[in-house]
């Protein structure tokens, strides 16, 4: 029987880590700034998974708070970015 440690450690960690690098290459190919935010937003996104996994895994609860604040920041700047291209798009 699989743990859920072990789980953690060959199945989400793992899949986790792939997808940053494929938003990765979306970040630095990715022919329009829209595109570019979308990735930076969800690099953002899946290191907020990748940080609750871990404090799961490490039995720390502080990692959760920290998590929760960077999930503000992410949410903060993607707002001030819609807003920044909405103004672009009135000139």
């Amino acid at each position: 029987m699989i743990t859920l440690e072990a789980y953690f450690d060959y199945v989400i960690l793992p899949i986790l880590s792939i997808s940053v690098m494929l938003i990765f290459i979306r970040l630095l190919k990715g022919p329009a700034v829209v595109d570019r935010v979308v990735a930076l937003d969800l690099i953002i996104t899946t290191g907020i998974g990748i940080i609750t996994v871990y404090a799961i895994r490490s039995n720390q609860a502080v990692f959760l708070d920290v998590a929760i604040i960077l999930a503000l920041i992410a949410f903060l700047g993607t707002v001030a970015f819609a807003y920044y291209i909405e103004k672009q798009k009135d000139d």
